[in-house]
């Protein structure tokens, strides 16, 4: 069965666009990047809290789908 190396994390802005950070597992570490910036940035511990920062702090994206 194949692994899963890579996810997302899908927010929605108060004007109801969309904006997702995917993360790719690479070895030890993930990689986040953004498709609405192309922000990215390597993390160890806590990915997708680090992906949640920056859809609220860069693009006030807050309403998480899965709520």
């Amino acid at each position: 069965m194949p692994s899963i190396t890579t996810s997302k994390v899908t927010r929605w802005d108060q004007h109801g666009r969309e904006h997702v950070v995917r993360v790719r597992k690479s070895g030890m570490t993930r990689q986040l990047t953004c498709a609405t910036c192309g922000w990215r940035r390597s993390a160890q511990f806590l990915p997708w809290l680090k992906a949640e920062e920056h859809l609220t702090e860069a693009h006030q994206a807050t309403v998480d789908p899965t709520a």
